[in-house]
């Protein structure tokens, strides 16, 4: 299983659990195969012969074959969102934002790249190099940048919704770009330690980008 499957949040009910126990099983059977044989050569079917399930009952935990990998990162929907609605007060949007990344890097967040678990690395490879996943993820990055936007301009109304959304769309571009970067640099073989002083300086020259061109949010 992957290192980063378990979820920690509120108390479940027993029920819950095992609704929760039955959706992980699954993420993490289909996840397995996909990495073993390739995303696009494994079946739904195989799917769930291997969870021992049925076609309907995967379904009802997973809307989507693609859904299957990337629930994981789904779980991270809106986080950029709820950073700058719970930052403390006084600091900043991009500040809070930038202060979460670079918390996320020393945590080896999966999230942010840096983190060079075997299946890890290969589960970004596969993510970054199959079409219909790629497809997916960008559908959700789309909808975060919606929740960001709407967290900025509440942050800064005088600022107007366009001004929030433009800023969105640059602040989901540079953490995109900074956690591919750090995958990146990592399947070339350099290790966390040495890429992490690296990832902290990139992080910290992109957000200072960010002040200069994004004054109402910083």
């Amino acid at each position: 299983m992957l290192p980063w499957l378990a979820v920690v949040g509120e108390p479940l009910s027993l029920r819950e659990r095992k609704k929760q126990r039955t959706h992980d099983a699954l993420s993490a059977a289909a996840i397995s195969l996909f990495l073993e044989r390739g995303f696009d050569n494994v079946s739904v079917a195989e799917v769930a012969a291997a969870a021992e399930v049925s076609k309907p009952t995967l379904f009802t935990y997973f809307p989507s074959k693609e859904d299957l990998v990337l629930h994981r990162i789904v779980d991270h929907h809106g986080e950029a969102a709820r950073v700058v609605r719970e930052r403390p007060s006084g600091e900043t949007p991009l500040a809070a934002l930038e202060r979460y990344f670079i918390a996320g890097l020393e945590r080896r967040d999966p999230v942010t790249g840096l983190n060079d678990d075997r299946e890890v690395l290969a589960y970004h490879g596969m993510v970054f190099s199959t079409p219909s996943l790629a497809g997916r993820l960008a559908q959700y990055a789309a909808r975060d940048e919606e929740m960001l936007a709407a967290a900025l301009a509440e942050s800064a109304p005088n600022a107007g919704e366009l001004a929030a959304a433009l800023a969105a769309g640059q602040i989901v571009a540079v953490r995109r770009v900074l956690a591919r970067e750090n995958w990146r640099q990592l399947t070339a073989k350099r290790s966390v330690a040495q890429v992490f002083p690296d990832a902290v300086t990139a992080a910290r020259q992109a957000f200072q980008s960010l002040r200069e061109g994004l004054a109402d949010y910083a």
